[in-house]
């Protein structure tokens, strides 16, 4: 316990699904917690269950990561009240899917600006609070889906920002290290949230429906799953990790998918991305 004391920890997303598991694993081990999101009702829940259990956490909400003053203004708020910062976790995203050939701009845009743009914002805004601290730990959220392709569920904006993501993290950790600040990576595979619950597996017809008969662990992964090894990376546990990408997807990414391919260049799901 307490292997983030006196630590203040920024994390976006934090009304639901792997952000709020986070905040509560991250204040739960001594963290200050400052938290984001643009559902503001589920965000003050958020808070709520935190500080029920004895943690301490704030949140800005509605918060639109993709409004560069915005962002800039919540960072260096949450420096000036608690002194600085020192765990940036940029857990916050939403996609589109669709195959390339129905993939409009408008929805390639939207998906870099929510996956890879609100990212880097963050991430800019909060770097020299990092380096005033002499070092610092960013974690940044990629995908199964920026390491593969997929002829089951047709992805390719999502799977471009993920792998941005995932080079994004390298580029990051190497500019850091003379700081003293390492950048990470978590690319999980398939998690159950309240959007894979009802987009996904509340629809048989969904071609990811059948996935957990093709993960080697024989279950689809949770937010209580990926929240452990977040800890992991932002606490000294990790202390000679840097420019990492941790999988988490219970074995998925190691097999050959057995899962029918889906053929039809219309379908178009633009439901929020699975990990």
């Amino acid at each position: 316990m307490n292997r983030l004391a006196d630590k203040v920890a920024l994390i976006t997303g934090t009304a639901g699904g792997q952000g709020r598991a986070a905040a509560l694993r991250f204040a739960a081990e001594g963290a200050t917690v400052a938290g984001c999101d643009v559902k503001a009702d589920a965000a003050a829940e958020t808070v709520e269950m935190v500080r029920g259990a004895g943690g301490r956490m704030t949140s800005t909400h509605p918060l639109d990561l993709a409004d560069e003053a915005a962002v800039q203004d919540w960072v260096d708020d949450v420096a000036g009240r608690h002194g600085g910062i020192d765990i940036v976790y940029n857990n916050a995203g939403a996609t589109r899917f669709a195959p390339i050939e129905a993939t409009t701009y408008a929805d390639w845009s939207f998906t870099m600006r929510n996956e890879l743009d609100i990212v880097f914002l963050v991430t800019r805004a909060a770097w020299p609070h990092l380096k005033a601290r002499n070092g610092g730990t960013v974690l940044l959220i990629g995908s199964t889906a920026g390491l593969t392709g997929s002829m089951t569920n047709y992805r390719v904006a999502h799977t471009a920002s993920k792998g941005g993501i995932v080079a994004l993290t390298r580029q990051l950790a190497a500019e850091g290290a003379p700081h003293g600040i390492r950048v990470n990576c978590i690319s999980p595979g398939m998690v159950m949230t309240p959007a894979t619950q009802d987009d996904i597996f509340g629809d048989p017809d969904h071609p990811m429906y059948a996935i957990r008969d093709h993960i080697p662990l024989g279950r689809i992964g949770t937010p209580e799953d990926v929240a452990p090894a977040a800890l992991f990376l932002a606490s000294d546990d990790s202390a000679y990790m840097t420019g990492a990408n941790l999988v988490i997807d219970g074995g998925w990414s190691v097999v050959l998918p057995g899962a029918p391919a889906r053929r039809s260049a219309a379908a178009d799901d633009r439901s929020p991305a699975p990990s």
